[in-house]
């Protein structure tokens, strides 16, 4: 099969910016579709009236569950398939695509129950895609970045997905969804049949394609190309067991750290999932304020992943991630404490500060950690991980809430985890580099 004509290849500079860009197209999406927007939509306006005793929210629960195990199955052949350098640009356009057709196509989801059961397909659907192409996406940085600049450029791609979300969001609530009666935001948006967010849906599938173009375009014309045996599914299982193997036979540390990412990565999710949440109902935040605290949030996460990732390239990506996961347990440990919405603003605030510079660091150690030519399988691991553990925050916060009889204890949750997360981090030995246990595995060999 023939390629495409050579596209021509971008700078330094010019590369990572490309880069950057996908993730701030990508993370806006998901903003739109997963967290703040089409999801509520289902559950508040589509599924509402639904018959029998499974309300729309857990019918929500059930398909992003699905979602999950599907990208559990799929990032360890996806990171086999991309270990090899030319694939990812492909992968990752064929996931890019798929995502934005889903979620233009949830355009033609209408106010009415019967739409509830395609509308949770393609919100399922679209959550796998867009979390597979992190693996790809993520095996890029090598390309991109030295041991001395990744830390960096890892914050640099991570406060590019923060701000896109920010800009996303007050667009759409600016220009589709504000105020109330029969027309909504400033373009007038008729609000029958759920149009507010059906166009919300077109803006963000246009979006994201705009923002990955960059990117998907541009090609490294001296990345060399595998002319080994093609993979298929059974074989990338049966290589990903030979790499595990041999991975653990290296350095037994690259297994502790999927599993101890994995605990305080679906931590950082359990904050900003049910942060919200609980600012409505225990700290009294009003609905609009939830959205101002939210465009908020993501410009001050995105603040910590650039200062992060410059503290990442001094002091390594461990201190980092410590040093931000006891920051959180200190300042979350403060706010169940705490009454009024200023101390919501204050706490929270700064406990997205120091989200920021954890997800950064934890993908630029997962990138230390892997030899070069590995970097595929590694973040299909680290992908497959993530999705392992998270059921682990939501369960934690509802066990909390329900022992103790209150929303404020479902922060004890959210606490508890990320101090697990926190030890499992500490007893995590960081070798050398990738390249010295590569060559001690031999040596024993």
């Amino acid at each position: 099969m023939s390629s495409p004509g050579p596209a021509a290849p971008l700078p330094g500079r010019s590369r990572v910016v490309a880069w950057a860009l996908w993730d701030c197209g990508a993370t806006g999406m998901n903003a739109i579709v997963v967290t703040f927007v089409f999801s509520v939509y289902l559950t508040g306006q589509v599924g509402e009236g639904l018959g029998g005793p499974t309300t729309p929210a857990e019918w929500l629960g059930r398909a992003l569950t699905f979602s999950g195990l599907v990208v559990a199955v799929l990032a360890p052949a996806t990171g086999v398939w991309v270990d090899a350098a030319h694939r990812r640009r492909l992968v990752l356009a064929a996931l890019t695509g798929a995502a934005v057709l889903l979620t233009a196509s949830m355009s033609l989801i209408r106010d009415d129950p019967a739409y509830l059961w395609p509308g949770l397909a393609l919100l399922s659907f679209t959550a796998a895609c867009s979390d597979l192409a992190t693996v790809p996406y993520n095996a890029m940085l090598r390309e991109l970045s030295t041991p001395s600049t990744s830390g960096r450029i890892s914050g640099f791609g991570a406060a590019a997905g923060y701000f896109g979300s920010v800009a996303l969001l007050l667009m759409v609530y600016l220009g589709l969804i504000s105020g109330e009666g029969d027309t909504r935001g400033l373009l007038g948006i008729t609000a029958a049949d759920g149009w507010p967010v059906r166009a919300t849906m077109l803006l963000a599938a246009a979006w994201f394609i705009l923002f990955a173009i960059p990117l998907l375009l541009a090609r490294r014309t001296e990345t060399p190309v595998d002319t080994g045996p093609r993979v298929g599914v059974g074989g990338a299982y049966r290589r990903l067991w030979s790499e595990l193997v041999e991975q653990w036979r290296l350095d037994h540390n690259i297994v502790y750290y999927l599993v101890a990412s994995a605990i305080f990565r679906d931590g950082l999710t359990g904050v900003f999932t049910f942060g919200a949440v609980l600012g409505v109902t225990v700290y009294g935040l009003s609905q609009a304020d939830v959205l101002l605290f939210g465009v908020c949030a993501c410009v001050v996460a995105a603040v910590g992943a650039v200062l992060g990732g410059l503290l990442d390239d001094r002091v390594g990506s461990k201190p980092v991630i410590v040093g931000s996961l006891t920051s959180m347990i200190i300042v979350a440990c403060t706010l169940i404490g705490l009454d009024g919405t200023t101390a919501f603003w204050v706490c929270g605030l700064l406990l997205c500060l120091f989200i920021g510079p954890t997800q950064s660091s934890a993908r630029t150690q997962m990138l230390r950690l892997t030899a070069e030519g590995k970097e595929g399988i590694a973040f299909g691991l680290y992908t497959t991980t993530g999705r392992a553990a998270a059921p682990l925050a939501p369960w934690m916060f509802a066990t909390f809430i329900g022992v103790f009889g209150t929303d404020r204890a479902g922060m004890g949750g959210l606490v508890a985890v990320l101090a697990a997360g926190l030890l499992a981090m500490l007893l995590v030995r960081m070798p050398r580099s990738a390249s010295d246990r590569a060559a001690d595995g031999e040596a024993r060999a």
